[in-house]
C-alpha cells in the first residue's frame, strides 16, 4: 500500500471528503451548521481513503465567531478512541492544520468540529498525501536549500544523516533529520503548538485592528524620531515590508535614516533609491565599502536629526502604533532617556509567534543576557555623550551600546513599555534560527560585557552562561566574611541530619557557622544528635527557643544572637547539591546594591519548587516556574540566568545582617508562618535594594516535611489572615510585579499569556 501511495501521489495528492452528520448538528443551509450538543460529530467519506497511509496533511477552514477546537478521529478496526485522534492546530484566523503519520488505511474517519455551542461554516476539508519517502526527501532538500542560501556546506545534512545512520540505523537517521528540519522551519504544521494558538487569540483580543490616530492637541511635545536602519543585500520582499511598517506609523514626526553597506544586489539598491525619491522623510546613504553592521549603523546615525533615535533591522517590522506609544510615555515622563518595549517574532509568511513579555528594568538580568533587544529608543543627547556603535562588537553591537548607556542612567530614566511594538523577522539567515550565528553573537556579547564591567570599581569575572547568548558574572571574594546559617527545627532528626550533613559535605566556603534553633524539641534521638554535633564541630551551636512555633520570631531571635556579617535563613528540610552554593550566594549578598539572594530549589522528583517569587500569583505570590523540569530553560532562558526578582524564598536565603536589622527582620506579629519572606524582600526593595536569584545554586527542598500541610481549621484561618495582611499592606505592589509582565498570567507559575484587553 505504501508503494501504491507513492505512485499515486502525483495524481491523487489532494482530495476533499464528503460530510455525513453523526450527531449534535443542524444544517442551517448555505454551508452553515448549528451545534446542538457538546459532542457534534461528522463522519467523513471518500473513495480515496484506501490510499491513506504514510504522511498525510489535513487542512480545514472553519469560520465562526466562537473559539473552536477541531479534532480528527481514526478507526483502524477497533472503533474511535482518544488514542487514535489528533488535534487540528490553528495556523491563522480560520485555518486549522495537522500532519499525521497513518500506519494503514483507516476503516473510518470522524471529524469533531468543536465542543462549544456555536454556529460555523466549513469552507474546506482537504487531505494531502505524502509518502514517507517524499516527506524525507522534502526535509533533505529544504535543509540543503537553506544551506545554499546561507553559504553553508550543502552536504552537511547528508554527512550528518549518514553518520547517524551508521550509529543508530535508519530510524535514528530520520529522528536526526527531523530535529534539523525543526530548527530551520519551526512553523511547519507539526510544530505549531497550543502556545501559538493562544498567542493568536491574545492578539485578536488585545490588539485593536484599527490604527490609533495621532492628535497633536493631545501632546505638549512631539519631537522628531530618527529610525536608523542599516541594509545589506536585503531580501526585496522583507525590505519593502520593513519600510512600509515605518510609512504606516500613526505618529507622523519621524525620519527613516538608512545606510546601505555596499550591497551587491541591485534589487536592494533600486528599492532604496525608489523610496528615497518618493518620500523626503526617507534618507539613504550608500556606503562605498562594506563595513559590517556597526559602521553601517553609524553611517545611518550621521543622517539622524531627531531628538530621539530608534533602530530597525532591515527585515523586521514596527507595529503601526510603535512610535505613538513611545511619544505617549515621553510626554508623561519627560525625564526618560531610554525606552524599550516588548517584542515578538515573525516568520516568512508574516505569522507572529514567540512573544517576549519582558521584565521592567532588571540590571542583573541585563548582565546575564540582552533581554532589552527591540524596540530600543534613546534620547539623542545621551547617545551623543556615550558614543555610537563600536567596531569589534558586531553581532552584539546593540548589547554593547545598551550596557554603555546604562552606566550613565538612573533607574527613573529608563522606561519599559509593556506592549508588543516590534516584530523580529525569524527567517533562514536570522540569529533567531541559525545556531552558527548564535555562537558568533555570544562571543561578541561576552566581550561587550567584559568591557562594560572593566569600568567598575569592584572586581568581576565574566564567563559564558548555560545557554548561547547568556553570561555569568561572578564577584570574587577577597576575604571570606563569617556567614551564620540559621536552621530552625523541632524534632525531625531524619530531615535535619540530612540537611546538616549536606552542608558539611558540600560547602567549599570556609568561614561559616551553623546555628540550629531548637524550638522545643522532645525527641531523644534529635537531642542526642544536637549533643554529638556540638561535641564534634566547633562551628555548630544550638540556640534554645522555648516558645510556640513562629517562624519569623525564631529567625529574628537567632539573628540577634549571631555575629556573621551575612546571615543565611535555611530550612531544616533542604539538601545542598552544589558545593559552591554558599560562595555563589555570598558574593552577590556582599554587593552594596543587593538585598536578599535566593537559590534554585527542586522537589524530590527533580521538578522545580522555587526559582524566585512572582508577586500576584494566587493573590499574593507564587514560585516562578513551579513544576518545570530540572533541565528546562524557562521563559526566555529565565531558569538559566541570574536576575533580579521581587522576592525569594526564606527556605534558602542569604542577606547582610545589617540589612536584616535595617528593615526590622521578619514580621513576627502578622506573618508568623506564610509570606514573611515575601514581606521581608519587599521591605528591602522599598529601601532601594535589589533582590537577586541565581540558578547556579541548587538544593533539594523536601517541602512541608517538617511543618505539614495547611490542612487544619486553625492553620487555614491563620493563613487567610496572613493573606489579608499582605494584600492590605502591599496593595498594588502585588498586582504589578516589576520583574514580571502584566500580559503574563497570575493564575499559575508557568509564564503563560494573560488576557488583558486594552
Amino acid at each position: 500500500m505504501q508503494i501504491l501511495t507513492t505512485l499515486a501521489y502525483p495524481f491523487l495528492k489532494r482530495f476533499s471528503p464528503s460530510l455525513l452528520v453523526r450527531s449534535g448538528l443542524e444544517d442551517l443551509g448555505n454551508g452553515q451548521w448549528k451545534v446542538l450538543t457538546n459532542h457534534p460529530q461528522f463522519e467523513l467519506y471518500s473513495k480515496r481513503f484506501y490510499l491513506l497511509s504514510g504522511w498525510v496533511s489535513i487542512e480545514v477552514n472553519l469560520v465562526s465567531e466562537e473559539r473552536l477546537a477541531p479534532k480528527i478521529y481514526f478507526d483502524f478496526g477497533e472503533g474511535y478512541s482518544k488514542a487514535r485522534s489528533i488535534k487540528l492546530i490553528q495556523v491563522d484566523e480560520y485555518t486549522y492544520k495537522a500532519d499525521v503519520m497513518i500506519p494503514s488505511p483507516p476503516k473510518g474517519i470522524r471529524f469533531d468540529p468543536t465542543k462549544s455551542l456555536s454556529t460555523f461554516s466549513i469552507e474546506k476539508i482537504e487531505f494531502k498525501l505524502h509518502s514517507e519517502l517524499f516527506h524525507t526527501i522534502h526535509q533533505f532538500t529544504s535543509i540543503a536549500q537553506y544551506d545554499y542560501h546561507n553559504d553553508n556546506d550543502m552536504l552537511r545534512i547528508f554527512r550528518k544523516s549518514y553518520a547517524r545512520y551508521k550509529k543508530h540505523g535508519f530510524a535514528g537517521m530520520l529522528e536526526r533529520l527531523d530535529k534539523e528540519y525543526n530548527k530551520l522551519y519551526p512553523f511547519r504544521v507539526r510544530n505549531v503548538t497550543s502556545k501559538h494558538v493562544k498567542y493568536m487569540n491574545w492578539i485578536r483580543e488585545n490588539e485593536s485592528p484599527h490604527i490609533e490616530e495621532f492628535h497633536e492637541d493631545f501632546f505638549t511635545y512631539t519631537p522628531l524620531i530618527s529610525i536608523v536602519m542599516p541594509t545589506y543585500n536585503t531580501s526585496p520582499e522583507y525590505l519593502e515590508k520593513a519600510i512600509k511598517s515605518v510609512l504606516k506609523q500613526s505618529y507622523p514626526n519621524w525620519e527613516l535614516c538608512i545606510a546601505d553597506d555596499a550591497s551587491s544586489h541591485k534589487e536592494t539598491v533600486e528599492i532604496l533609491k525608489a523610496y528615497m525619491g518618493k518620500n523626503p522623510k526617507i534618507k539613504v546613504f550608500f556606503r562605498e565599502e562594506n563595513g559590517h553592521i556597526s559602521l553601517a549603523s553609524n553611517s545611518a546615525l550621521h543622517l539622524a536629526k531627531g531628538a530621539y533615535v530608534t533602530f530597525l533591522d532591515h527585515d523586521d517590522m514596527l507595529a503601526p502604533n510603535a512610535l505613538l506609544e513611545v511619544i505617549k510615555v515621553i510626554n508623561e515622563k519627560p525625564e526618560v532617556k531610554l525606552l524599550y518595549t516588548d517584542e515578538d517574532k515573525i516568520d516568512e509568511k508574516d505569522r507572529r509567534y514567540a512573544p517576549h513579555f519582558k521584565s521592567d528594568w532588571n540590571p542583573d538580568m541585563l548582565m546575564s543576557q540582552n533581554y532589552i533587544s527591540h524596540l530600543l529608543v534613546i534620547k539623542k543627547v545621551l547617545l551623543d555623550e556615550v558614543g555610537v556603535f563600536r567596531e569589534g562588537y558586531e553581532g552584539a553591537q546593540d548589547y554593547d551600546l545598551i550596557l554603555r548607556l546604562s552606566e550613565s542612567l538612573n533607574e527613573n530614566e529608563i522606561e519599559h513599555i509593556d506592549q508588543i511594538l516590534y516584530h523580529w523577522r525569524a527567517c533562514a539567515n536570522s540569529t533567531a534560527l541559525n545556531e552558527n550565528k548564535k555562537v558568533y553573537t555570544s562571543e561578541a556579547g561576552l566581550n561587550a560585557l567584559k568591557s562594560h564591567l572593566s569600568n567598575k570599581k569592584y572586581q568581576t569575572q565574566v564567563d559564558k552562561g548555560m545557554l548561547p547568548n547568556t553570561f555569568k558574572v561572578s564577584y570574587p571574594i577577597e576575604k571570606e566574611p563569617l556567614v551564620s546559617l540559621i536552621i530552625p527545627t523541632r524534632d525531625g532528626y531524619d530531615i535535619l541530619s540530612l540537611c546538616i550533613q549536606s552542608i558539611l559535605n558540600n560547602t567549599c566556603y570556609q568561614n561559616y557557622e551553623i546555628v540550629i534553633v531548637d524550638n522545643q524539641t522532645t525527641d531523644l534521638q534529635t537531642l542526642a544528635y544536637f549533643k554529638s554535633l556540638t561535641e564534634k564541630y566547633s562551628h555548630i551551636r544550638i540556640l534554645k527557643y522555648n516558645k510556640p512555633f513562629n517562624f519569623s520570631a525564631i529567625n529574628n531571635f537567632a539573628v540577634s544572637h549571631v555575629e556573621g556579617e551575612l546571615v543565611g535563613l535555611i530550612n531544616n528540610d533542604v539538601e545542598i547539591i552544589t558545593s559552591h552554593w554558599l560562595k555563589e550566594m555570598a558574593e552577590h549578598a556582599l554587593r552594596p546594591e543587593i538585598g536578599a539572594v535566593g537559590a534554585k530549589l527542586y522537589y524530590d522528583n527533580d521538578t522545580i519548587q522555587h526559582a524566585g517569587i512572582i508577586l500576584g500569583i494566587g493573590g499574593v505570590a507564587g514560585h516562578s516556574h513551579k513544576y518545570f523540569t530540572k533541565d528546562a530553560h524557562g521563559y526566555f532562558s529565565r531558569l538559566k540566568i541570574i536576575q533580579n526578582l521581587s522576592a525569594v524564598t526564606a527556605a534558602a536565603l542569604i542577606v547582610k545582617k545589617s540589612l536584616y536589622m535595617e528593615v526590622g527582620g521578619l514580621d513576627e506579629e502578622h506573618l508568623k508562618v506564610a509570606f514573611n519572606d515575601v514581606d521581608f524582600c519587599l521591605k528591602l526593595q522599598a529601601k532601594g535594594y535589589r533582590n537577586l536569584w541565581t540558578p547556579y545554586v541548587e538544593l533539594y527542598h523536601h517541602e512541608s516535611v517538617s511543618r505539614g500541610a495547611e490542612d487544619t481549621e486553625e492553620k487555614k484561618i491563620r493563613f487567610e489572615k496572613e493573606v489579608h495582611f499582605m494584600k492590605k499592606k502591599w496593595g498594588n505592589t502585588l498586582k504589578r510585579d516589576r520583574y514580571y509582565n502584566r500580559h503574563l498570567t497570575l493564575k499559575d507559575e508557568k509564564f503563560g499569556i494573560h488576557k488583558t484587553p486594552l
